[in-house]
């Protein structure tokens, strides 16, 4: 059965467990995306890059609640937010900040290509 919310406790897996049907399974997937697509595509990453990049996201997404409690008045941990954020600086620094090129052939070596395969 697929999940209907982003687990409390970081989960390695939790994106693919998400019921795609709900919002926030589709921003985080877009994201995921994204993300990895600044690294210059999934299908160059290693695993544990990609772990990284789950991570990241749910550390993300993790704060942003935190920030939501905060701003509607409720309990807010500076401690554990900071210690997020740290952690969080901590996987962008490890994974780089600058968006890598994607390895796109030129029109003349894809044709080359597709006529040998």
């Amino acid at each position: 059965m697929a999940a209907k919310q982003i687990p409390e406790k970081y989960a390695p897996g939790y994106l693919t467990e998400l019921d795609g049907r709900l919002a926030v399974a589709q921003v985080m997937r877009e994201r995921y995306r994204a993300f990895t697509d600044d690294l210059g595509g999934a299908d160059r990453l290693s695993y544990a890059q990609r772990s990284l990049v789950e991570r990241a996201l749910w550390l993300e997404y993790w704060m942003a609640q935190q920030e939501e409690q905060l701003a509607r008045g409720k309990e807010f941990d500076v401690a554990r937010w900071t210690q997020a954020a740290n952690s969080l600086q901590g996987i962008l620094s490890k994974l780089g900040l600058d968006r890598q090129a994607k390895d796109v052939p030129n029109l003349h070596d894809y044709l080359k290509r597709k006529a040998t395969a």
